[in-house]
C-alpha cells in the first residue's frame, strides 16, 4: 500500500509541475514517515542521513568540474576553431555542415562530459553557420541536439560517473573505455541520416559557395582544442590522475587555453562562467542527493525484490526481459532526463542484472545509450531544448528530422546488445 502511494505521490507531483528532485525527495520522505507511523520522527532521521550519503561520494566531485570545463570551452572559442578545422578537412557541399556539427560534438564530448553544455557550444557556432548556408532552423537544431547526445557515451561522461556510484562492480575507467566504441558508432550512425536528409531535401544550397578555411592554419588554431581529450584520457590511462582529478586538470587546461593562448576569456568573465557552472552542478547534485532518499524508501519498503522477481519470473526469457526494459526506459526517457532515469531505475534493475549475470559495464553502456536517445526524444529532450532555443524554433518542428536519427542510434544500441564485445573489447585491452 505504502509502496503504491510512493509512486502515486511521485507521479502526481511530476504531473502538477513539481521539479523532479523535489518530487523524488518529498515522495520518499512521505513513504519513510508512513512506514514508521509509530515513530515517525525517528524514522524521518533517515532523510537527512540519506541526503548527505547520496552526495558524499568521491566520484561525484568530477561532475561540477566537468560541467565547468564545458562552460570554459564554450566561452573560449575552441568550438569555432574545431569547426573551421573540420570544414577544412571535409570541404564544402550539401550535407557537409551537418557532418561537421556531429563530428565536432563528438570531439567536444571528450572534453566536457555534459550534453546540454555540448549542445550550447556546438549550437552557438553551427546553427548560425548552417542558417547562412540555407539549412532550416528546425533541421539545424535537430542535428545539434542529436549530435550532443554522443557526449554521455564518449568519455568523460557524467552519466557513467553516476552509474559507477550506483553500481559498485563498474569502475569509472572501465565505463569510460567501454563507451568509446559505441559512442563513435553512434556518431557515425547519426551522420548517415543527417547527410541523407540534407541532400534529399536539397538543403544547404548556399554551402558550396562559402569559402573553405585553409587546412594548415585551421589545424594550428585548433591544435590546443585537439590536445584536450588526449591530455584528459591519456592522463587517466597513464595513471597520472584519477577521473576526478582529470576533471580538475581539464579545468586548468581550459582556463590556460582561454586566458593565455586564445585570450578569449578575461578575469571579468570568470565570475559568470563559475556562476553558470555552479547553478547547473547544483541542480544535478541536488537531484542526485534527493534521489538517495527515494532509493532508501524503495529498499526500506521492500519494493525492489518483488518487482525484480516478478519481471524475472514473467516467462519472457533473458532477451524478452531486456526488450521490456528498453521499451520501458524509452517511454520514460520521453519525459525524464537521463540522470533522473539512472537514479530511479538502476536500484530496481540491479537485481535483474545480477540474476541474468549481465556484465555491469556492458549493462551500463546499454542504459547510457538509452539515456542518449532520451536526450533528443521529445517532449523533454534536454539537448533539443538548448539547440531549439539557440535556433529560435519550437521543439514540435524538429520531430520530422529527429525521427531518422533516433532510429539510427537505436540500431547502434541493438548492435551493442547483440555483440557485447563492441563495449567490452576496449576495457579488456586496456586491462580494466
Amino acid at each position: 500500500m505504502i509502496a503504491t502511494l510512493l509512486f502515486v505521490a511521485f507521479l502526481a507531483m511530476m504531473f502538477v509541475g513539481v521539479p523532479i528532485g523535489a518530487a523524488l525527495g518529498l515522495a520518499g520522505a512521505a513513504a519513510i514517515a508512513l512506514a514508521n507511523h509509530e515513530t515517525q520522527w525517528f524514522g524521518l532521521l533517515a532523510v537527512p542521513q540519506n541526503f548527505y550519503a547520496g552526495l558524499g561520494k568521491y566520484p561525484l566531485l568530477a561532475i561540477p568540474m566537468f560541467v565547468l570545463v564545458g562552460s570554459i570551452f564554450d566561452r573560449s572559442g575552441v568550438a569555432l576553431r574545431l569547426v573551421n578545422f573540420a570544414v577544412s578537412m571535409v570541404g564544402r557541399g550539401p550535407g557537409m555542415l551537418p557532418l561537421v556539427a556531429i563530428a565536432v560534438a563528438m570531439f567536444l564530448g571528450g572534453i566536457s562530459g555534459s550534453g546540454p553544455a555540448n549542445a550550447a557550444a556546438v549550437g552557438g557556432v553551427m546553427i548560425a553557420a548552417m542558417s547562412r548556408a540555407g539549412y532550416p532552423g528546425s533541421f539545424s537544431a535537430s542535428v545539434v541536439g542529436a549530435a550532443a547526445a554522443t557526449d554521455i557515451l564518449i568519455p568523460p561522461s557524467v552519466a557513467f560517473i553516476i552509474y559507477s556510484v550506483l553500481v559498485p562492480g563498474a569502475s569509472v575507467p572501465a565505463l569510460f573505455a567501454a563507451g568509446m566504441v559505441p559512442g563513435v558508432l553512434a556518431g557515425v550512425a547519426l551522420i548517415v541520416p543527417a547527410v541523407w536528409m540534407a541532400r534529399r531535401h536539397r538543403m544547404g544550397a548556399l554551402e558550396a559557395d562559402m569559402p573553405r578555411p585553409p587546412f594548415w592554419k585551421s589545424l594550428r588554431e585548433a591544435s590546443w582544442g585537439l590536445a584536450a581529450p588526449v591530455l584528459i584520457l591519456g592522463g587517466m590511462r597513464a595513471g597520472w590522475f584519477t577521473p576526478t582529478e582529470a576533471a580538475v586538470v581539464a579545468v586548468f587546461y581550459g582556463l590556460f587555453v582561454g586566458m593565455v593562448i586564445h585570450r578569449t576569456i578575461s578575469v571579468r568573465d570568470l565570475f559568470p562562467i563559475l556562476r553558470e557552472a555552479g547553478e547547473l552542478s547544483a541542480v544535478i547534485l541536488i537531484v542526485v542527493s534527493l534521489a538517495g532518499i527515494f532509493a532508501y524508501s524503495l529498499s526500506t519498503l521492500g519494493v525492489i525484490d518483488p518487482v525484480a522477481t516478478a519481471i524475472v519470473n514473467s516467462g519472457l526469457g533473458e532477451y524478452g526481459v531486456l526488450a521490456l526494459l528498453i521499451l520501458l526506459l524509452i517511454t520514460v526517457g520521453m519525459f525524464l532526463d537521463g540522470i533522473s532515469i539512472f537514479l530511479i531505475f538502476v536500484p530496481l534493475l540491479l537485481p535483474i542484472m545480477q540474476h541474468y549475470q549481465w556484465d555491469p559495464v556492458w549493462f551500463g553502456v546499454i542504459l547510457t545509450l538509452k539515456v542518449a536517445l532520451g536526450q533528443f526524444t521529445p517532449p523533454l529532450a534536454v539537448n533539443l531544448m538548448v539547440s531549439c532555443r539557440i535556433a529560435g524554433v519550437r521543439m514540435e518542428s524538429t520531430v520530422r528530422w529527429v525521427g531518422p536519427m533516433l532510429l539510427a542510434m537505436f540500431l547502434v544500441m541493438v548492435a551493442v546488445i547483440a555483440f557485447p564485445q563492441l563495449a567490452l573489447w576496449l576495457p579488456a585491452q586496456l586491462g580494466y
